[in-house]
């Protein structure tokens, strides 16, 4: 991709500041605007709509496992969100409250719901009485809010949006199987869908949920070697149920409490998605979630039948099943090829009277910029081929950056070095005091990501204290 500056509006490189060239993608490729409250950002169409092709995507998937959605409250009384202390402990600083009712004062505050297991709990109280209700798996997409005091779009909203599983299994056996489910589907749609390479692990008991047992991550690098929690399914025991009361009754006629699960991802992805692929012309989209996978730019398109041409193999597209766009606005050729860039539009179809007289059409990657000279027979196959070429070197490149940017460190003063010198992520051997996890953060700046689920052997020996090692663990800079 030629680096010489030709977007409608130029965006600051990159490798001059990272954080200001994010924003200036979220700005001018027209996802996101801020509004008059703090933290909380507009989605605009083009933004809105990748997050509701990511919600098909991933809905699909929930559906064919067995998952139903539903639709909470979104406010919680003071009193429910009490009934968990780790719980409502974790959330205390983020939770923002409703006093007044009109012009009435409320007899209890009303918590606007920061996440929703209490609610959940107290729905599942009523209508889980026996072993043959069980498993419940629900999800609900909605918003959720959290009084941050700091925000940045799709990255940290006071409100943003998500989708948040809930689900009550007779047996610890198979709510365990669910979390790791979750896990799977997040990762498996992380790689396949959006392109973004995962670690997958389970968090140290210092960084798991509130009120979790277990806590599971997916793990992505950003381009600037930044580690961004992609997604979360939590394993949860049975301290919920127990705290909020919900017994059935099992096949041997005792009482029990089930065991419980959450899971979720929200809009933070599209954040991952812009630093994974983005580059200095503006936004990179994978296509299978890109809101336009083909952009047609008429060439000359004031000369007879230029117009209808391209029409023509618009349709042909739409009724191959892609998603399609033709500007024939009366802006410039030029003006369109950078507008789209900016975009991030997988590919650019250019279709004008030589090429009609050849039967063919210019193809654009937005990846790497390749042209290609194709023939508009069979073009529903060629742009299928591409698109998932497009896909795929999006994947390996996120992968080799993943890939080198990742150490064994065999000390604490290696990963100091390292994080100092390079970024990335340092994976090391760890004896599992959590004195050694907050000495490695003041000391080497970087906070433990995961302990992977596909461990390996680095050592026998904790590369902070020097005790017996019991988990290899990925540490890092995160977002």
């Amino acid at each position: 991709m030629a680096q010489d500056k030709k977007q409608v509006e130029q965006i600051t490189d990159m490798e001059v500041d990272f954080a200001q060239w994010y924003t200036d993608v979220c700005k001018k490729a027209e996802l996101i605007d801020y509004s008059s409250i703090k933290g909380m950002f507009i989605y605009r169409p083009y933004g809105y709509a990748i997050w509701e092709n990511i919600q098909k995507e991933l809905d699909a998937r929930f559906k064919a496992t067995g998952h139903e959605n539903v639709s909470l409250p979104m406010l919680i009384p003071e009193s429910l969100l009490q009934k968990e202390k780790d719980h409502v402990e974790g959330f205390a600083p983020e939770c923002a409250w409703v006093t007044m009712g009109g012009s009435e004062k409320l007899e209890e505050r009303y918590c606007i719901r920061p996440t929703s297991e209490t609610l959940f709990c107290e729905h599942y109280k009523n209508i889980i009485h026996s072993w043959r209700d069980l498993p419940k798996l629900y999800n609900q997409w909605c918003s959720v809010l959290r009084w941050e005091k700091t925000s940045r779009p799709f990255l940290r909203h006071r409100e943003f949006l998500w989708q948040e599983g809930h689900t009550m299994h007779a047996t610890e056996e198979e709510a365990r199987e669910e979390t790791k489910r979750m896990l799977n589907i997040y990762a498996d749609f992380l790689e396949n869908v959006l392109a973004m390479p995962v670690v997958k692990g389970r968090k140290t008991d210092k960084e798991k949920f509130n009120g979790a047992e277990e806590t599971y991550t997916v793990e992505c690098m950003m381009h600037d070697k930044k580690a961004l929690q992609a997604g979360t399914s939590h394993y949860f025991g049975d301290g919920f149920a127990k705290a909020f009361g919900i017994t059935f009754t099992g096949k041997d006629n005792q009482l029990h409490n089930p065991h419980q699960t959450s899971w979720g991802v929200s809009t933070r992805m599209i954040g991952g998605i812009i630093m994974t692929h983005g580059d200095n012309n503006g936004l990179v989209l994978p296509p299978r979630i890109a809101p336009i996978q083909v952009i047609i730019i008429p060439v000359a398109q004031h000369k007879p039948g230029v117009i209808e041409a391209n029409q023509a193999v618009m349709d042909r597209l739409i009724k191959a099943g892609f998603r399609v766009k033709m500007d024939d606005s009366d802006q410039s050729a030029g003006w369109k090829f950078a507008e789209y860039e900016m975009k991030g539009v997988p590919l650019r179809l250019e279709l004008g009277p030589k090429d009609m007289e050849k039967n063919q059409c210019v193809l654009v990657r937005r990846d790497s910029g390749e042209k290609s000279f194709v023939s508009l027979d069979g073009i529903e196959e060629t742009v299928a081929a591409m698109l998932d070429s497009i896909h795929d070197g999006l994947y390996q490149r996120a992968k080799k950056n993943l890939e080198d940017n990742t150490y064994a460190c065999s000390s604490l003063e290696e990963v100091r070095e390292k994080m100092k010198e390079r970024g990335g992520f340092a994976k090391t051997m760890w004896c599992g005091d959590e004195a050694c996890e907050i000495r490695m953060k003041e000391e080497a700046g970087v906070t433990s990501r995961c302990m992977p689920l596909e461990q390996e052997h680095l050592g026998d020996v904790c590369a902070i204290c020097g005790k017996p090692a019991k988990h290899m663990i990925y540490w890092g800079v995160a977002y």
